[in-house]
């Protein structure tokens, strides 16, 4: 892989071992359906803008690169057939007219050199071939039909079966060498760029310049798509979840906050820092850092195969309550009577973290968006852990007018917050510490290594203000 983990250079991406592998799941639903079923999974292909000859980049099919290996090519489709365990990649047919404005597309010869499959083909003997696959009895599963319902081979497929997805998940949930190889370089990306962002303060003056920090030293890199919309937010802004304005000036703000990664080969990364604007942290910022942090220490050290995710999330809120009550912010009760009270969700609304891999909030957590307990509610692991699973641990704690708002509607919550101390943090908006982790069977590897020490952080910042703007690459 070109400019990619030096260990996986000259090795193909392995599609017919997930497809073995999604076989064996499937087979685990339907064992009488080893010699009469296919799967069938087409990629994502170019679509317009509307009213517009231009297209968005593409976002390859998470599924379809599961079972292919095939990236930045549109139009594809991946067949894999139980009876023989046969892989084949059927490459959209040639448009001459459009060579002189894209180039030579990937020929035959060169996709199956480059692609863990037994025959390439071009996408116009596809229908044929299901006909004579249907024909003979087979039933041929597939997520859905969205890219070719206008196809006469679209009645001929089997879309949404729950057992297939069952299949695709559990196989896509266990991680192995090559994408663990694929996650570690995206976290060295992104490690990389996180470390850039905190170290040029004299050119980030809004939090856009922070957002263009991140993505111009991804670029360089060689990674060309964030794994999401990177979340960039200075002080009262960092109270917001998933907030991405990411155009307020950073002026007369304490506190930054940056939830981005950068992806590779379609797996991702996903971390997230904060740190003192001007290098020094304030009394309430770093009793509130070192208080998330101990979270995430305390709930890492739990990490394993067979540990319960959800146990792991409680006990990040029981160190919350701890530290609060250390802090005045809440008060009239024991720490076991405001655990149990359920009134730190106003301070930590999301769980401690999700499963990573093709997709940021990756496949097969099974989470329950209708828990009754909002303690879990928006937890999206629902499951224990198991070795090969990558996950990111990343507690927060949030001052949100929104959040506070409703918690001091709430009586039996609103007795253990104290507002006059609870106002002395609101500046801060909030603040998340974000890693990737690989459950091992006893215990855990972390992918990120940018330091999360807040003594090292201030010292990147100040270095980095010592510099002053003529040090960087461009001066705004």
């Amino acid at each position: 892989m070109e400019n990619g983990p030096i260990e996986l250079q000259g090795i193909k991406y392995p599609a017919l071992t997930h497809a073995l592998k999604v076989k064996s799941h499937f087979l685990s639903k339907k064992p009488d359906s080893a010699t009469t079923s296919a799967f069938l999974i087409a990629g994502e292909s170019l679509k317009l803008y509307p009213y517009s000859d231009q297209c968005p980049p593409l976002r390859q099919n998470r599924y379809f690169h599961y079972l292919s290996g095939v990236d930045q090519i549109g139009g594809c489709f991946i067949l894999f057939e139980l009876s023989s365990n046969k892989l084949t990649l059927f490459l959209p047919e040639i448009d001459y007219d459009d060579i002189m404005w894209s180039g030579m597309p990937l020929s035959i010869e060169e996709a199956s050199s480059k692609y863990d499959v037994a025959e390439v083909l071009y996408a116009d003997s596809l229908a044929s071939k299901l006909e004579s696959l249907h024909e003979s009895g087979i039933e041929i599963y597939t997520t859905d039909t969205n890219e070719y319902k206008d196809k006469s081979f679209a009645s001929l497929v089997i879309a949404g079966n729950e057992d297939f997805f069952y299949a695709l998940d559990e196989s896509r949930t266990i991680k192995d060498n090559y994408e663990i190889a694929l996650m570690k370089h995206a976290a060295k990306i992104t490690d990389n760029c996180h470390l850039a962002v905190m170290s040029a303060l004299p050119i980030e003056k809004n939090e856009g310049h922070i957002h263009a920090e991140f993505l111009y030293h991804s670029i360089r890199q060689g990674s060309k798509f964030l794994s999401y919309d990177p979340i960039c937010c200075s002080g009262p802004n960092c109270g917001t979840l998933h907030y991405v304005k990411n155009d307020d000036t950073t002026q007369g703000k304490e506190s930054v906050l940056i939830d981005a990664g950068s992806e590779w080969a379609c797996y991702t990364s996903d971390v997230t820092r904060c740190f003192p604007i001007n290098g020094e942290w304030t009394k309430e910022h770093l009793e509130i850092y070192t208080s998330v942090l101990e979270m995430q220490s305390t709930t890492m050290a739990g990490i394993k195969d067979g540990c319960s995710w959800e146990d792991l999330h409680m006990l990040a809120h029981k160190v919350l309550v701890k530290k609060f009550i250390e802090f005045g912010i809440f008060k009239n009760g024991t720490e076991d009577e405001i655990y149990k009270s359920g009134v730190s969700i106003h301070f930590f609304p999301h769980g401690l973290g999700h499963l990573l891999g093709m997709d940021t909030h990756d496949v097969g957590g099974y989470p329950n968006y209708s828990d009754k307990n909002p303690m879990l509610r928006y937890l999206r692991i629902r499951r224990p852990l198991k070795a090969g699973m990558v996950v990111t641990n990343e507690p927060g704690i949030y001052f949100s007018p929104f959040l506070l708002e409703n918690g001091l509607k709430n009586p039996d919550h609103a007795k253990y917050i104290d507002m006059d101390v609870v106002n002395k943090y609101m500046y801060i908006g909030g603040v998340r510490i974000e890693d990737d982790v690989l459950v091992a069977q006893d215990g855990y590897e972390v992918f990120t290594k940018i330091t999360s020490d807040p003594k090292e952080i201030s010292d990147i910042v100040k270095k980095g203000l010592a510099k002053g703007k003529e040090a960087f690459h461009v001066v705004i």
